[in-house]
């Protein structure tokens, strides 16, 4: 007697890259796709409405919910299933919004086959199902996060490099603008600058950020 095989959903927005990992996993005798999402929101009510195992989930869908989203929305379901995000994007934030939204692993597009199907039955089995260079940074992330940016200091450094003033961000976060300056005091001291264009620039080359 057979074992039973893994159920996959696909969520990604581009439908080429979905058949591709379909074609991928399912040379596989253990995998099965069973379901596609073209969209985060729709990756989440498959996810509760079809018997699924896993949930290989892209990060960016264009507009609407995005990848950490949606995965914090399928792990948030009692017996929901596991996810695993499969993107282009590594930088710090991104990863680590990934990770504490529940997802088991997190693997980049260009991963070998023999990566993405191990990487499949890891996550099925409820293990880590992390990249080694995806793992290492989580790890260096870790060690120094007495000096990470708080997740409302990368929101306000988000809006700087929009261009906007402190008062204008305090406007858009209720906050006052003497709460904005001062969030941005502890910024500069964290990531060792002294203005706003170099708080941007840190914060980007750090992962914080993108432009």
């Amino acid at each position: 007697m057979s074992a039973p095989r893994i159920r996959l959903l696909l969520a990604d927005d581009h439908p080429v890259v979905r058949a591709g990992l379909r074609a991928v996993l399912e040379t596989e005798p253990d995998l099965v796709v069973v379901a596609e999402a073209a969209t985060a929101e729709e990756a989440v009510e498959l996810s509760a409405t079809t018997a699924v195992d896993v949930v290989l989930m892209d990060l960016q869908f264009g507009s609407g919910m995005d990848g950490s989203e949606a995965t914090a929305a399928v792990t948030a379901r009692a017996g929901g299933p596991r996810v695993l995000v499969l993107t282009t994007y590594e930088t710090d934030v991104d990863i680590l919004a990934a990770v504490e939204a529940g997802a088991t692993g997190y693997l980049l597009k260009d991963a070998p086959p023999e990566a993405l199907t191990a990487a499949v039955r890891a996550a099925a089995g409820g293990r880590s199902a992390l990249a080694p260079a995806i793992a290492a940074r989580l790890m260096d992330r870790v060690r120094s996060r007495g000096e990470a940016l708080s997740p409302r200091e990368v929101e306000i450094l988000r809006l700087v490099a929009r261009g906007l003033s402190n008062q204008q961000i305090g406007s858009e976060l209720y906050l006052s603008p003497a709460t904005v300056k001062s969030h941005l005091a502890h910024v500069y001291a964290k990531l060792g600058v002294g203005s706003r264009t170099a708080a941007v620039a840190a914060a980007t080359e750090q992962g914080y950020i993108r432009r």
